[in-house]
């Protein structure tokens, strides 16, 4: 029986000195069915091929896929746009914090007085990035107008960029450059081939960001809301000088089912201040901040918030006009903000 393996272990030997010399890969060398399936026909008596049909073919192998790994498939890192028009002197902000701020759906009563007392925990590095968005459901889209069709992929759901979350994202960048803030803008589409499973992969492109830029200091991670299904999907509207456009909300986590969210606190704050001043500036755009005990990826800075753009029901001209209205608010409240004049820590500081 051994004898039959010694034309296999010769064409075994064949290829590995034919690898080695010409600097290829290992890999290349026959797979496992082939290896068994000649064996079996040595086996079963057949007829041994050639010996040149058992050597390597003289055009090269085709390169193998790698192995589909979310974080090596992930695009390269954007770089910042020209640098941006200094900020102006900040001017106090009036805010509006009657009404219904918040919505819980935790165990937690968060003292809103003795939060709105506290300063900000927040600093703007004076150089290198400071702001990221991204988009952990960035295929969402809303109700198809004249002018603003798409390919669907999924109910309310298209990979266009120029009609999902990606160009929402897109607006609130360009609002905040030409505020002089320095963003970055991440346009994976997390969600997509497969919806279950985003949040994992929107945490890794989280966690690149603030490796490479740990200069940043606000991220936003920017969806659209659901609400009603099918035909009864509802918008969320106001109006601002007689122009329809969508409501936002802003959703902080805690962290209560049993996951390490040490910011929690800061980021609520952040959110409240934001409440305040939407209040003040745009009334009725602003939904309540939903406060939940999850964490949504918002654990690693302490500006890290989720924002809800408008909803099903709403159109995308909505959305565009809803989250001009937020970026202008943004801008205000981080205008406030004092700039970092020393280096912010690496991110092996920061919470995992």
């Amino acid at each position: 029986m051994w004898e039959s393996w010694l034309p296999v272990l010769f064409a075994l030997i064949v290829e590995l000195s034919a690898c080695w010399e010409q600097g290829e890969p290992l890999w290349k060398l026959p797979g496992l069915p082939e290896l068994s399936e000649f064996v079996l026909k040595l086996e079963l008596g057949e007829t041994l091929p050639p010996e040149s049909a058992m050597l390597p073919s003289p055009s090269p192998a085709p390169a193998l896929s790698p192995p589909p790994v979310f974080e090596e498939s992930l695009p390269p890192l954007p770089e910042l746009s020209e640098p941006p028009a200094p900020m102006p002197e900040p001017t106090p902000l009036p805010y509006d914090f009657s009404g219904e701020l918040y919505t819980r759906r935790t165990e937690l009563e968060p003292d809103i007085s003795a939060l709105l007392g506290e300063e900000l925990c927040q600093t703007l590095p004076a150089e290198g990035p400071q702001i990221l968005i991204y988009h952990t459901h960035g295929s969402e889209a809303y109700t198809p107008s004249e002018g603003w069709e798409y390919t669907p992929t999924d109910e309310y759901r298209t990979t266009e960029s120029a009609r999902n979350m990606i160009r929402v994202g897109e607006e609130l960048k360009a609002v905040l450059e030409a505020r002089g803030f320095r963003v970055l803008h991440d346009t994976t589409l997390c969600d997509y081939p497969s919806y279950n499973g985003s949040y994992s992969r929107s945490e890794l492109v989280v966690q690149r960001y603030l490796q490479e830029y740990p200069s940043l200091a606000v991220v936003l991670d920017v969806h659209r809301d659901a609400i009603g299904e099918g035909k009864e999907a509802v918008p969320t509207l106001t109006e601002r000088d007689g122009e329809r456009m969508a409501q936002v909300m802003l959703l902080t986590g805690t962290g209560e089912i049993g996951l390490e969210h040490p910011h929690w606190r800061e980021n609520f704050k952040l959110a409240l201040r934001l409440q305040g001043a939407m209040n003040a500036a745009h009334p009725g755009l602003a939904r309540p901040i939903e406060l939940v005990p999850e964490r949504y990826n918002q654990q690693y800075t302490t500006g890290s918030l989720l924002l809800e753009v408008g909803s099903t029901g709403n159109t995308l001209p909505e959305a565009l006009s809803a989250v001009r209205e937020f970026g202008e608010s943004l801008a205000d409240v981080l205008g406030e903000l004092p700039l970092a004049l020393e280096p912010l820590p690496e991110q092996g500081e920061r919470t995992s």
